[in-house]
């Protein structure tokens, strides 16, 4: 007599349809985890997860009432949501008409600069203000585009190439955008004459509004970084993660861009998304069973007489 999973299609069947369904969820969070990239945002996609888990948990153990306070919690979390990520939704969705979605799931996936003459033109511009005593305020974003909710005022749209002499032009005192800050995108000079909002820690008021800005926007976005030339010293700082590294040689600022811009793809997804690795890994033990499965003999293991 026949046994083994071998001799029941059913419930072949049922693993194999509940294996496609568990690995479509994983990839439906792993392109949720990558869009949003901001940990704050993240909180709240964790929130979200753990309410539909919750919810369906207790429709599993029949507590009627407690699921149907949970489906509501759900569908109000799910219309706030669209609300609040309407940017990021607007992202996957125009990714999703390109065509792009698969990008997605590259791991070399950066919207980073690719050649070392990026970081080389941001630095001689840096030098080159520095030595003059001109103030300038840059910001690199490292992994992914920066919401401009994010900023005080956006900014001019300008969306130019990248170059030395352009930004030096930017900052010259007597140019209108001076002030502001300049947003870098890739190789793009995206805007310039961004304000950003300031840092209200007590260490901060003791330095000029440049440096404040910087770490401002980078206390409150993650992914990005900012340069600050002081205009009375000179000096060279570089804001990550609302602190401030100074001062700085133009070697040592193109030392920490090429360490911060150019980390390997999966180790950036790594960091910042802490779940995917979660979610490869109830991957992988997904395809193990599903090879095991199929890899099974097609007469299966016969009973001793």
């Amino acid at each position: 007599m026949k046994s083994g999973l071998s001799n029941d299609p059913g419930l072949m069947k049922s693993l194999l349809l509940h294996s496609i369904d568990i690995g479509l969820v994983l990839a439906l969070i792993y392109m949720v985890l990558v869009i949003i990239g901001e940990r704050r945002t993240l909180w709240m996609v964790r929130g979200f997860i753990v309410l539909m888990l919750a919810s369906a948990l207790s429709h599993w153990a029949g507590l009627r009432l407690l699921s149907f306070a949970l489906n509501s919690l759900v569908i109000g979390s799910a219309v706030s949501m669209a609300v609040i990520l309407q940017s990021e939704f607007r992202r996957f969705l125009e990714q999703l008409g390109q065509g792009e979605i698969l990008q997605m799931f590259g791991h070399n996936r950066r919207n980073l600069p690719e050649s070392d003459n990026i970081i080389d033109e941001i630095v001689e511009a840096i030098k080159q203000l520095s030595q003059n005593r001109i103030g300038a305020l840059l910001i690199i974003e490292t992994n992914g585009p920066i919401d401009e909710r994010d900023f005080s005022v956006p900014g001019v749209k300008l969306n130019a190439e990248l170059s030395k002499e352009l930004l030096q032009t930017i900052f010259q005192p007597k140019t209108l955008l001076h002030d502001g800050a300049v947003l870098i995108r890739e190789h793009k000079i995206i805007s310039a004459g961004v304000i950003l909002p300031l840092s209200e820690r007590i260490a901060s008021r003791q330095l000029g509004t440049r440096h404040r800005a910087a770490m401002g926007i980078t206390e409150q976005v993650e992914k990005c970084l900012c340069i600050v030339v002081s205009e009375e010293t000179g000096s060279i700082s570089l804001a990550e993660k609302g602190t401030l590294n100074r001062p700085l040689t133009g070697n040592k600022l193109k030392e920490l861009l090429e360490e911060r811009l150019f980390l390997s793809g999966s180790e950036k997804s790594t960091k910042s998304l802490p779940l995917v690795n979660i979610g490869r890994q109830i991957g992988s033990k997904g395809s193990e069973l599903i090879s095991w499965v199929f890899h099974q003999s097609p007469s299966g293991p016969r009973k001793k007489r």
